[in-house]
């Protein structure tokens, strides 16, 4: 099959199973190069089937060749397998984009961008108009992002944590694309009236897999200073965020989320507001609430 069609069909695939309604993404999906965003062929990727989810060691595959039509399912692929950092598999992300709602012409902030495949599907969608800014902790990383993101202007790279960046602008869409303990202060700040942002809450203990946590990722939606709505999107296992987690919430995010669907599904808004923790607060923090109410 030709190149160009079996990228329509993997984009097409996605929006099946997916249920993706955003037409900017689908077509994202089927122009932007994935191979472009990735380490030389043949690749590694991670079995992800029942025994990995039930808790099992994960298991490396490697596909048979260096072909590019490799790339095109849903799978995700190894950056650097010693770390197991991993370019997102594509079911997941795809998820997180469309519920964001990216437009044309949309203010992007997209924290742990790795190679860059997903900036590059989220600058595709908001064109040329719009504009993203896209931070990894990782000197490497940014720096291989810049490089394969150089052909699209609206795109700006920083070697940045997140954590210590300072932002002199508001965005519509922010995607945190690590397992993070709390939002951080200055996420929430630059967050748009109205603005929405993926966020994945994971715990982590000494029995998971290196720098994995589990959890669930959330879509928050800016209402006013002082509260975001919430909407848990599903669970995910995803590589923990560097330099902006607390091993002290760390622990209490893994409490809260041992209590299961019936808890964080109740959690209605995030509080930015001063309160004391009651009843009604999921998981409450300095500063921030997860609350119920």
């Amino acid at each position: 099959m030709d190149l160009d069609l079996r990228r329509r069909f993997y984009a097409e695939e996605l929006e099946a199973v997916c249920n993706l309604k955003s037409r900017g993404l689908v077509d994202a999906l089927a122009t932007v190069p994935r191979e472009r965003y990735l380490p030389p062929g043949p690749w590694t990727t991670l079995d992800t089937g029942e025994g990995y989810m039930m808790g099992g060691p994960p298991r490396a595959l490697t596909t048979p060749d260096a072909n590019p039509a490799r790339v095109y399912h849903n799978i995700g692929i190894a950056i650097d397998p010693t770390r197991q950092l991993f370019n997102g598999q594509p079911g997941t992300l795809a998820v997180w984009l469309d519920v964001l709602g990216l437009a044309p012409g949309a203010r992007v902030l997209h924290i742990g961008c790795g190679l860059g495949y997903y900036t590059a599907l989220m600058a595709h969608a908001v064109g040329a108009t719009g504009r993203v800014l896209a931070l990894d902790v990782d000197k490497w990383l940014a720096d291989a992002a810049g490089r394969n993101l150089s052909a699209t202007p609206w795109v700006e790279v920083r070697h940045s944590d997140g954590a210590t960046a300072r932002f002199d602008e508001q965005f519509d869409v922010i995607l945190v694309n690590a397992g993070v303990t709390h939002p951080l202060p200055a996420w929430l700040a630059a967050s748009a009236p109205g603005g929405r942002m993926i966020l994945p809450l994971t715990g982590t203990t000494p029995a998971m897999r290196g720098p994995i946590g589990k959890g669930v990722t959330w879509l928050l939606t800016r209402q006013d200073d002082a509260t975001f709505t919430t909407r848990p999107i599903g669970v995910v296992a995803i590589y923990s965020a560097i330099g902006v987690r607390d091993e002290a919430m760390n622990a209490r995010v893994g409490r809260a989320l041992m209590g299961g669907p019936a808890q964080w599904a109740a959690v209605k808004r995030l509080r930015l507001d001063a309160h004391d923790d009651g009843e009604s607060c999921w998981l409450h923090g300095d500063g921030w609430c997860w609350n119920k109410t």
